[in-house]
């Protein structure tokens, strides 16, 4: 069958399709992207934006547009942290859900983490051991860990590329003493989530996904021999870190002539590296593997999961 996911995030409006059965890897064959960057459309009183809210419909049809065209069979319409985390969620949600013509599963912090989890657990497959995962959306940034495909521990917190941007990196370039005060709000944020995943065994496997992470791996890391003679990337904490005063000295137009950075990462990129470099002090990482699945993957994995159970039941 073929599935279609739709993912509303803070940074883009992004449908994948992906012909899928029990038991097997899902296949992608379409993927269509929006460019939004809602953190841009919040109001000080923290909603969004009429103007806002009328860009994310108009999303949400061109992306239905193209789930129709590929023929799913379901579209599985995902919402994460800027719609969550909006004043006027309910309402954006409602108007989300009456341009799409079906609900919208708006998901918490915690089944964000899991699901992405799931997905990561299953690319790296079982051999990879003890899992810790990083994960960088335009809203939050997500950590899970973990030796099965539940994680045992999972946190959500508000250090999203995106939001960090607003809040602490509005000029362009951005300069030092910004970065500086970001650093610092990220240490202070990632302190009440660290010691749950401090407690657990020391990973075998350090895992980022995310757009994100792989533009700052594709900046900052390098190849490594994989499984099966595939290549792998890697992104040493060292070298982000190095990397971060420069980004933070150049302005967007020049940040994306840089290797990885794409236009619609150029504005947050910086952010991004910021809170990824706390985040991987805070856990005392060294480096960490980039996976290509991320959170769509893990709701496709979930869903045909439930349907392998149904199909057993029947």
């Amino acid at each position: 069958m073929r599935l279609g996911v739709l993912d509303i995030g803070s940074n883009t409006v992004h449908m994948l399709a992906a012909d899928v059965r029990p038991g097997g890897r899902p296949l992608a064959t379409t993927s269509d992207r929006s460019v939004l960057r809602l953190m841009r459309y919040l109001t000080p009183d923290g909603a969004i934006s009429e103007e806002g809210v009328v860009a994310l419909e108009a999303a949400v049809v061109q992306a239905r547009r193209v789930a129709e065209s590929e023929r799913v069979d379901a579209l599985l319409a995902t919402a994460t942290s800027a719609v969550r985390d909006a004043r006027n969620g309910a309402e954006v949600i409602a108007r989300i859900e009456a341009a799409l013509g079906q609900p919208l599963q708006v998901l918490d912090g915690e089944t964000e983490a899991e699901l992405t989890f799931l997905a990561v657990r299953r690319w790296f497959g079982w051999s990879a051991g003890q899992i810790l995962l990083l994960d960088i959306g335009g809203g939050s940034l997500e950590i899970a860990a973990g030796a099965e495909e539940l994680p045992d521990a999972a946190a959500s917190v508000p250090l999203g590329a995106g939001r960090m941007t607003v809040q602490f990196l509005p000029d362009d370039p951005p300069g030092e003493e910004g970065v500086e005060r970001l650093r610092a709000h990220a240490e202070q944020t990632l302190a009440p989530v660290l010691p749950q995943f401090l407690a657990l065994p020391r990973p075998d496997h350090v895992v980022g996904s995310s757009k994100a992470i792989r533009s700052l791996a594709r900046l900052v890391g390098y190849p490594a021999p994989g499984w099966s003679g595939s290549e792998r990337m890697l992104l040493p904490r060292a070298s982000l870190g190095s990397w971060i005063p420069r980004l933070a000295r150049l302005p967007a137009t020049a940040r994306q002539e840089l290797p990885g950075i794409t236009p619609d990462r150029t504005f947050q990129i910086v952010a991004a590296a910021v809170s990824l470099h706390a985040a991987m002090t805070a856990l005392r990482l060294d480096e960490l593997e980039v996976s290509p699945w991320a959170l769509r993957e893990g709701v496709l994995l979930r869903y045909i999961e439930q349907l392998s159970w149904s199909d057993t039941a029947r």
